[in-house]
């Protein structure tokens, strides 16, 4: 992760717009913080984008902290709402929803709209994207930078292999028997590799929905740790490195698996699509994207950041804030984003600008995470949700370096969030 960063994007970026004079013009200030989970210079394409912001409403002058990952960003928000210093919007991650509403940190964005426009604004983005943004008949949260899990591979590992470049594993045996055919007996190259430190939970979430199976209810107070899918879904994992040797035993490390692809050490990973500009810019080699495989159907968790306003604003500051979230959502600064980032668009609307068409006619592989919508799932979010999830993130853990089988581990993390969530139902 990149180091503790403040920016505050004020004169500098807007007098070449604007002229030196703005931020005397401001009338309403704001502090956004916003987080960076995979690495790169994405906050120089933040800053960017909320310069163009000011530069439109010299009314609004707005403060952009990069405040670390996602954890981070939620911990240094909410202690500026208890420091005195609140900040009046922030980029958290979309499974933060229930914990907000539960210390009474935000405020509905039904609260705010008052327009019929706005309304359907509030409409206006993938389905499945807002099932981690709307909770009670309300919306919380509005996605900015979602992702899907997809697989890149390496082309020309496959080419050396004997396999075809063009087709990549669709299905989970697909998945072995390739592996198997792509990893090097002298150990300097992997089959596959899925990342098991930093948010193993999402990428379980992705093994589970192709089994069939979801980790949660729509209420966010029941898991499904234990189910007979899940356990079978952990196996599998833990038997990719344990009896088929196509991927390390043991953890994987989240924050070094693109230098590790993009170095030759494994031929395929599994990885956000928030990583897809990072890898078209750098690898040095032929590469693909593609949908995660099967068993018995595709399936993904969604992933990534929502917007959300912080109940202790003025009205005043609640109109900017939102304003700033449509500006940072809307169609041309979403394909932007998805340009800069390889995030997806969040809107269809977002796929119909000129720029995401072209980029798309280009670069076919920054449709993937779209098209993937189509077999994706919420991401695990319940009440006690960083309680929940490090249970589940222990399980995992404990079951692919062996300290426990799958069955064992998964029995004791629902046993665990049961306890944790039957007050909430």
């Amino acid at each position: 992760m990149l180091t503790k960063l403040k920016r505050s994007v004020t004169g500098l970026a807007v007098a070449a717009c604007m002229g030196a004079g703005m931020a005397a013009q401001a009338d309403t200030e704001l502090t956004m913080y916003y987080p960076v989970a995979v690495g790169g210079p994405l906050t120089e394409v933040v800053d960017g984008m909320v310069a163009d912001f000011m530069a439109e409403n010299p009314d609004i002058k707005v403060n952009a902290i990069y405040a670390g990952n996602y954890n981070d960003a939620r911990i240094k928000a909410l202690a500026a709402l208890q420091s005195g210093e609140p900040a009046q919007l922030s980029v958290m991650f979309s499974i933060d929803i229930y914990e907000l509403i539960e210390q009474d940190a935000i405020v509905p964005f039904d609260d705010i709209v008052s327009t019929d426009e706005e309304k359907t604004w509030l409409d206006s983005f993938y389905p499945t994207l807002m099932e981690n943004g709307r909770t009670g008949g309300k919306t919380w949260g509005i996605p900015f930078q979602r992702s899907t899990i997809v697989m890149y591979y390496n082309k020309d590992a496959f080419r050396e292999a004997g396999l075809d470049p063009d087709s990549p594993p669709a299905t989970w045996d697909e998945l072995a028997e390739a592996g198997k055919k792509l990893t090097k007996d002298d150990g300097s190259q992997w089959g596959v590799m899925i990342p098991s430190t930093g948010y193993p939970y999402w990428m379980f979430g992705a093994l589970t929905m192709q089994n069939d199976q979801v980790l949660m209810n729509g209420a966010g107070d029941t898991t499904y740790f234990d189910a007979p899918a899940t356990v079978e879904a952990l196996e599998f994992w833990r038997a990719l490195g344990a009896t088929h040797k196509v991927m390390p035993e043991g953890t994987i490390e989240w924050g070094t698996l693109r230098q590790n692809f993009l170095e030759g050490r494994t031929a395929m990973m599994w990885h956000s699509t928030g990583n897809l500009t990072a890898v078209k810019n750098n690898a040095t080699f032929d590469f693909g994207v593609a949908m995660l495989p099967a068993n018995k159907r595709r399936g993904t968790p969604t992933g990534g950041g929502n917007f959300y306003i912080f109940k202790q604003t003025s009205p005043e500051e609640r109109v900017a804030a939102m304003k700033l979230v449509k500006f940072m959502t809307g169609p041309e600064q979403s394909a932007r984003w998805s340009i800069k980032t390889g995030y997806m668009g969040v809107s269809p609307a977002a796929y119909e600008t000129e720029a995401l068409q072209e980029y798309v006619k280009e670069f076919p592989y920054a449709a993937v995470a779209r098209d993937q919508l189509e077999f994706a799932t919420a991401e695990l979010s319940t009440y006690q949700t960083g309680r929940v999830r490090k249970l589940l993130d222990d399980a995992i853990q404990a079951a692919l370096t062996g300290a426990k089988s799958p069955a064992e581990a998964l029995g004791e993390a629902q046993s665990q969030a049961d306890r944790l969530l039957r007050p909430y139902r």
